[in-house]
Parts: C-alpha cells; sequence; structure tokens
C-alpha cells in the first residue's frame, strides 16, 4: 500500500505522520537560497492557455506537483522553489535517504516552513504496479521526473496519469553527437549509442505518447551536494596542497552550470506555452578549459594557484578508476534558446558559482567521496621519472 507522508519540522529525520488534509498555500515571497529575491516566471495571477491541437494546460497559481527523487542535488533546490511558489510538492523516493535536510546558510524558520509541506510516496519506480496504482490513486497536474534514466519507468507515470498537464524531464547534453562543430544546439544530431541513450528514447517516448512534455539537458552540474565529483575533485586535491593532474593540453574546453541556477529554470518551464514539447540546454554562460577550471577552483575556495601536470592517458592503465572527472574532449551548449523563449538567465559566474559550491558545502567539511589520489601518484611518479 503506498504511504503518502508530510515531513514534520520538528523531526525532520523521524518516523512520518501520515496526512489526509490538504496543504495551506506558501507565499512566494520569501528570499531566495543565498538571501537574494527569488525572481521566477511563475506569477499569482495567470490565465488558462491552449496550443493549437489536443494539449492543454491550465496555468493556475498553483498545481499538485510530483517529483520523482528529490532527496540529493537538483530536486533539493527545485522542491525548495516549487513550495515556495505555493505548489503542493510530493517526492517520489525509496525512502533510504533523509526527505528533507537543513541547508547551509538557510534559517530554522525557512527550513521549518518548508519542510511541514513537503509530502512523500514511497516506493521503487521500478515497481511499475506500484507506480501505476499509487499515482493514479493521488493524481498529480504535473511530474518533475529528476532520476529517470530509461523509457521503461516513464511509461507506467503516462499510464496513471491521464490527465497529466506537463512532463518535464531531466535529459542531458551528453546525449548529443561528438561534432567538430560547437557549441551544440537542440537541434544537433545525437548519438543513440551514447551512455545517456535511455534519455533520448525517454524524449521519443514523450513524444510518440502525445504528452505535453518538456526537456532540459544540462552540461555538467555543480553545486552544493553535488554527488558527482566535478569540483569536489578539484577542492580535494587543493586543499592537500597536491599538483592537479590534467589531460593532455588541458586547454579542452567544457561548460559547468549551477544547480540553483538548473532549478530555476526547470520553475520557468512550468505552465509555460513556449515549453509545449520543447527542449532546452542549460549550462553557465561561459566557458572553461580544464586549465581554467583547477584556476578557477583554487581562487573561488581561497588556495594558491595550483601546479597543474599534464599527462597523456594512453600512457596508464587506470583500471576502472577516473584519472579525471570531465571526459577528454570539447564540449559544452549553447543555452540561446533557453535565455530568449524562457526569460532564464544563469546568476552565477563559475568563480561565484563555486565559492557559493565551496562555502557551503566542502568548506564546511562536508563532502560525498574521500580522497583517493592513487591515479595522481601514478601520473606524479612516471613524470618525476620523465624529468630525471
Amino acid at each position: 500500500m503506498e504511504r503518502l507522508v508530510v515531513v514534520r519540522p520538528k523531526h525532520p529525520f523521524g518516523p512520518n505522520t501520515c496526512i489526509s488534509s490538504p496543504f495551506s498555500i506558501l507565499p512566494s515571497s520569501l528570499s531566495e537560497f543565498n538571501g537574494t529575491r527569488l525572481s521566477s516566471s511563475i506569477q499569482n495571477r495567470r490565465k488558462a492557455w491552449q496550443q493549437k491541437g489536443a494539449l492543454q494546460v491550465t496555468a493556475s497559481s498553483a498545481k499538485k506537483i510530483l517529483i520523482m527523487g528529490g532527496t540529493r542535488f537538483i530536486g533539493v533546490f527545485l522542491s525548495r522553489l516549487l513550495v515556495k511558489e505555493g505548489h503542493q510538492v510530493t517526492l517520489f523516493t525509496r525512502g533510504k535517504a533523509p526527505i528533507t535536510q537543513q541547508l547551509p546558510g538557510e534559517s530554522d524558520q525557512e527550513y521549518s516552513s518548508f519542510s511541514s509541506k513537503i509530502l512523500h510516496l514511497k516506493g521503487d519506480r521500478k515497481d511499475f504496479e506500484f507506480v501505476k496504482s499509487s499515482l493514479s490513486a493521488q493524481g498529480f497536474d504535473v511530474v518533475y521526473d529528476i532520476n529517470g534514466r530509461e523509457a521503461v519507468e516513464v511509461e507506467p507515470i503516462i499510464d496513471a496519469l491521464p490527465k497529466l498537464e506537463q512532463y518535464i524531464y531531466c535529459s542531458s547534453a551528453g546525449v548529443y553527437l561528438k561534432s567538430d562543430l560547437l557549441p551544440h544546439f537542440e537541434t544537433d544530431a545525437v548519438d543513440p549509442k551514447s551512455r545517456h541513450k535511455g534519455k533520448l528514447e525517454t524524449e521519443s517516448l514523450l513524444e510518440s505518447r502525445g504528452v505535453n512534455w518538456t526537456s532540459i539537458r544540462p552540461v555538467y552540474i555543480y553545486g552544493p551536494l553535488n554527488y558527482n565529483p566535478v569540483e569536489e575533485w578539484f577542492f580535494h586535491r587543493l586543499k592537500a596542497g597536491r599538483p592537479i593532474p590534467v589531460p593532455n593540453s588541458g586547454v579542452q574546453i567544457t561548460q559547468l552550470g549551477h544547480v540553483k541556477d538548473l532549478a530555476k529554470a526547470f520553475v520557468k518551464v512550468l505552465a509555460n506555452e513556449k515549453a509545449i514539447k520543447q527542449i532546452y540546454n542549460i549550462s553557465g554562460s561561459k566557458y572553461v578549459t580544464f586549465d581554467g577550471l583547477a584556476r578557477a577552483c583554487a581562487k573561488a575556495a581561497g588556495f594558491p594557484e595550483p601546479e597543474i601536470i599534464h599527462f597523456n592517458p594512453k600512457e596508464f592503465d587506470f583500471g576502472k578508476k577516473k584519472a579525471f572527472p570531465f571526459r577528454d574532449q570539447h564540449f559544452f551548449a549553447s543555452i540561446e534558446k533557453a535565455t530568449s523563449e524562457l526569460g532564464w538567465s544563469p546568476e552565477f559566474d563559475l568563480i561565484s558559482g563555486l565559492a557559493d559550491s565551496y562555502n557551503l558545502d566542502f568548506g564546511r567539511g562536508t563532502y560525498r567521496k574521500e580522497p583517493d589520489f592513487s591515479t595522481d601518484d601514478m601520473i606524479l611518479n612516471e613524470n618525476l621519472v620523465l624529468q630525471s
């Protein structure tokens, strides 16, 4: 049997309390994560709109929203924005992690207000029969699918919610076919053999089922609570005073987008007529080289400029370990479509975004993975031999 529960602020990590009463609506004028005022596309007064054809979304001031996932990274920040906008938010998770957690810099009052409004539906999304029965029983206006990887995981959700207004999907810029012509645009060729092919198949499924869908394709995401070793990889080495090993020339160009900017983009597409059946690249406004990223991490965190060691990955056998957290190629995408159509733009530049990540996470002594310098030592030892 499904359980719909609300997390009480007095016991955020304790037993959940079942509820049956509706939410009170949270005013949308609360402060943003970093203390600045939230600028959102969702206004209190909205009008119903209809696309030419069968799709229709009623852009009411409050929606019943389901987030698939939501307790690790992107959803932590997205759910806060949605609650502040007055929406009723339910997280669908397996319940293995606390449903809410107080963020660094978040006041007790802000956290209490947020956590008291979050509902939880406990289950495994791969249990398709449970998904269909529980979601059809609850009913939702909008689904944010943050952790979906395969199309087969999405079908039960669509089946369970025939009156769904919008399906907003977190895809990846990793679906694009490698090209000599950059940046990637949303109309570029995709790679059906990429490790993100499940994302592509999901987008195709949503289109074939006639759902009002929107897909967001982030490049590399960074920020507080990041569980991928993006900025954390550099911070570990900077803190230990170690050189930074960078593959090949170090002038490979890549792109990072802050998780809070990504969360705002997800809100911008909600009930947005322009976003019907559209794909948007979301990331930072500037690109950066690998060497430049190492220096940016040092500057943002207050470390001296690092020593950078270049190496040829083909000369080493690292086994299953990764010697560098980024794909060894140019990889960046245009965000022009999102900025022009959605009125969205990233608030964080790279230095301020890395500083936000460091000050609210790694700099407080919290990180996801312990440092592993074994591949670094292989590279550094080989480098010393060559120099001698």
